[in-house]
């Protein structure tokens, strides 16, 4: 069996357009590890040097050991080296009639790492793209300013 591959530092793209983004997320999210829901999520997340990460949902029958798609691929974005500030965008994919937001947590993992302005890309089944910034998501963050 094949393992997914992210894209690495070395395998850079020249510019990614935010349908290119959101095709990687669809595509990953068919290696969702999902055999409670079965609802498989996809994420690729777009860093300042135009790598693309993915990352994709990963269920436990321990439903707190779950992790959704988006932390998946920015926790892995950290474990390659990549840092707080270095996230340009995140696209969300789901079979879903409306358009799939990401959770609470997600959002607030996101606000740890990412500007407000970041583009949040959201898609649904009709293949439609929905763009909101961060602070949109998340318009009373709870950031280290409120410690």
């Amino acid at each position: 069996m094949k393992k997914p591959q992210a894209i690495t530092k070395e395998e850079k793209t020249v510019s990614v357009t935010k349908e290119e983004l959101m095709e990687s997320a669809r595509k990953i999210k068919e290696k969702a590890y999902v055999p409670y829901s079965h609802f498989p999520v996809g994420a690729a997340l777009l860093l300042k040097d135009d790598t693309i990460i993915n990352g994709v949902n990963v269920e436990n029958v321990s439903f707190g050991a779950t992790n959704c798609a988006e932390r998946t691929a920015l926790f892995t974005a950290l474990t390659q080296g990549y840092q707080k500030g270095d996230f340009k965008a995140v696209a969300i994919a789901g079979d879903t009639e409306d358009f799939l937001p990401p959770c609470s947590i997600c959002r607030q993992v996101f606000v740890e790492f990412c500007s407000p302005d970041m583009p949040v890309y959201l898609t649904n089944e009709k293949d439609e793209i929905k763009e909101l910034a961060l602070i949109d998501l998340v318009p009373h963050a709870f950031t280290d300013l409120d410690m």
